[in-house]
């Protein structure tokens, strides 16, 4: 871990991150590519000194109150959050201005946190995003080894359902041959139907490889699933877009589902909800 100072903290669309770099050890993260011009040790992390100052701030100078996302990039719950909590501290910011958050994680910790959401709920509008890709335990270590297991992600839905808290589930990203079955979408499906989950994104069944994230992800191939790499490259080449010969099926399976129990599945209708700022509040702010 390490500190750099930064201008700003915010994005013109008001995306945060916090942190460059992550520990979770995903195979497939696409934030290894080189076109994000993360230069260092990509599980050294790089943290964006004085962070909740920064974004209290920024915040300061707004003119009205305004959704907050946070995770796209990197984990909000990254191990060194349990350390220096600026996760937590920009929490805490977000509700002092009245601002909402749409916030992003794989990591169970954010139950730490969830006070605080459930508080910025109740002032404005908190959304808690989740990412599942599989359903089995197991896998999951393979896949995503050093972060909690689909189980305790699960936790954190039901959690916020018992709360009243809204969720998005990243239903991403199916490797083909490792996770892009039938049963597994079907029992993910199950278990955003079961905890009232608002959204799903996903961006059809399949992953995205480029310069930097493709090349660690064949070297984890080697170690976890010995002799699928050469799958790959038969069969998908230097491919930005390596899409399941099972998308087409799978695809409709999660939006028939979706579209059953009215959840919000449409990509551009998903980020739309997660960005609005409700308007009722907005109002009155102004007076």
């Amino acid at each position: 871990m390490f500190f750099r100072k930064y201008k700003s903290i915010l994005s013109p669309q008001n995306g945060m991150n916090i942190y460059r770099g992550c520990t979770h050890g995903c195979i497939y993260c696409d934030s290894r590519s080189k076109c994000y011009q993360i230069n260092h040790n990509f599980a050294d992390i790089e943290v964006k000194e004085d962070a909740p100052k920064q974004l209290d701030k920024e915040l300061s100078m707004k003119r009205k109150p305004c959704m907050i996302g946070t995770g796209s990039m990197t984990d909000p719950y990254n191990h060194v959050e349990k350390e220096i909590e600026y996760t937590r501290k920009c929490l805490e910011v977000i509700l002092k201005h009245h601002c909402g958050v749409a916030i992003q994680t794989k990591s169970d910790l954010i139950l730490r946190d969830i006070d605080l959401i459930n508080e910025i709920n109740k002032d404005s509008k908190a959304v808690v995003e989740i990412t599942l890709t599989t359903a089995d335990d197991e896998l999951c270590k393979r896949i995503e080894p050093n972060v909690c297991p689909t189980s305790k992600r699960v936790e954190v839905l039901r959690k916020c359902k018992e709360l009243g808290i809204p969720t998005v589930v990243w239903l991403c990203p199916f490797l083909p041959f490792i996770n892009d079955s039938k049963e597994n979408v079907n029992t993910l499906m199950d278990i955003c139907i079961e905890n009232d989950v608002k959204g799903i994104l996903f961006f059809g069944i399949g992953l995205t490889l480029r310069e930097g994230n493709r090349e660690y992800f064949y070297e984890c191939l080697d170690k976890s699933f010995p002799g699928l790499k050469e799958k790959y490259i038969k069969q998908y080449g230097n491919k930005y877009e390596v899409s399941s010969n099972k998308n087409e099926i799978l695809s409709k399976i999660i939006i028939d589902r979706c579209k059953k129990h009215s959840i919000m599945c449409e990509i551009n209708e998903v980020f739309a909800y997660l960005r609005k700022y409700p308007e009722k509040f907005e109002q009155i702010s102004l007076f």
